[in-house]
């Protein structure tokens, strides 16, 4: 635990759900003399540890727990966040021209299906360049003239396809500042790209726009060089084979979710008060999609948890259709508390990792445990329906089920 990134994201979801707070009041309830409670239900009864949470008033149908139950979860997760070599090659292609200009066309194997990818790669290759990110042109499913990619999956993309497009930047970057070098006559190792500029640090009088560098190499009398490269970014990673063993990704993405809860007794019904996601992340290179991916996937591992089902009957689907299988809409959103964590991965581009699916994974055990915490049953069956809840409670009782 010591060496990944659950620590810093446990204290920080802890932290900001109160959880210690929560679990101290919860021992002084039980008469506990812990932070962990041995069974039971939860002392917070809107918000409050109570006399009446401990006496079962209030309508209750446990001894013990008030008729509305509170209760917090917790859950962690790691999950591949540098590719996943499941097939013989994990890699992707990146080609990369510049014009004459300074106008970057990058071709990219990979695809962006939402997630941002176009964005992302934009801001690395923008990155290295030294140039504004309206300067770069993706292009990206057109099997005509993009290379290869294995495929937008296992939440690889702005590792891998990150990867390649910054191997294939710093070609064209190296290919730039030699050029450079010579047109400007400075020392290599003084001249650097940003801002659309060759900077020039020794003499800064030798500084110009990149777009000059660009066309007088181009039309030099003994050069018309063009700036392009191309990259395949492929993983030092290994094959996922039969005996399931290896290290199949460049590197993993850590994370924890909170959940406080409130359970009706008597209908089942659970209804989430705050949710808050934490994932350790590597470098967020755009804050703002980083948490969009976090919305995305805790709201979607929400409607997992509590709502998403497939009914068969010997083998035949019986809801095959968006009426019958029931999804969240926008109507049943909640608000989700995202936290960064950052400690930038030496393997990923400029420190990044994936993000796409680790928000979707702790988010039905963390419930789950909040349930039970709440209501002190423990819920092994997704989704976790008001009625199936209030089934388990009745068999807690000891009453009979229908």
């Amino acid at each position: 635990m010591t060496t990944c990134g659950h620590i810093p994201c446990l204290e920080a979801v802890a932290e900001r759900l109160d959880w210690y707070e929560h679990r101290a009041a919860k021992a002084a309830a039980e008469g506990s003399d812990g932070l962990v409670s041995g069974g039971g239900g939860s002392a917070r009864a809107d918000g409050e540890a109570t006399d009446t949470a401990r006496a079962g008033h209030d309508g209750a149908l446990l001894p013990g727990i008030p008729r509305k139950a509170r209760g917090m979860g917790i859950a962690c997760l790691l999950h591949v966040g540098g590719g996943a070599k499941i097939y013989k090659s994990d890699g992707c292609g990146t080609l990369i021209k510049v014009d004459d200009f300074g106008q970057v066309d990058v071709y990219t194997g990979s695809m962006d299906i939402g997630q941002g990818l176009d964005t992302i790669l934009r801001q690395i290759v923008a990155e290295t360049l030294g140039v504004d990110t309206g300067r770069i042109n993706i292009v990206m499913g057109d099997t005509d003239v993009c290379p290869w990619d294995v495929g937008v999956h296992a939440s690889r993309s702005t590792f891998i396809a990150g990867n390649s497009a910054l191997g294939a930047a710093q070609q064209v970057r190296e290919q730039i500042l030699t050029a450079a070098a010579d047109i400007l006559q400075a020392p290599r190792e003084s001249l650097d790209l940003s801002g659309g500029m060759v900077v020039c640090a020794d003499d800064p009088e030798k500084s110009t726009k990149l777009d000059k560098v660009l066309r007088r190499a181009h039309f030099a009398s003994a050069g018309n060089t063009m700036f392009m490269a191309a990259h395949f970014y492929e993983p030092d990673t290994d094959l996922m084979a039969g005996d399931f063993k290896g290290n199949y990704s460049m590197t993993y993405t850590w994370g924890c979710h909170g959940v406080e809860v409130e359970v009706d007794t008597q209908t089942g019904q659970i209804e989430i008060l705050r949710y808050i996601a934490a994932h350790e992340v590597g470098r967020a290179l755009n804050p703002l999609l980083v948490k969009g991916q976090i919305y995305g996937a805790a709201l979607q591992g929400v409607g997992y948890a509590l709502a998403e089902e497939m009914i068969y009957d010997q083998g035949r689907l019986l809801n095959p259709n968006f009426r019958d299988y029931k999804m969240l809409t926008a109507l049943d959103s909640l608000p989700v508390e995202p936290i960064i964590v950052e400690d930038p991965d030496a393997a990923g581009p400029y420190g990044a990792k994936g993000i796409g699916e680790p928000g979707l994974v702790p988010a039905a055990p963390a419930i789950a445990n909040a349930v039970y915490d709440a209501v002190c049953i423990r819920l092994r069956k997704l989704p976790m329906k008001s009625e199936e809840v209030l089934q388990a409670i009745m068999r807690k009782e000891g009453r009979e089920v229908g």
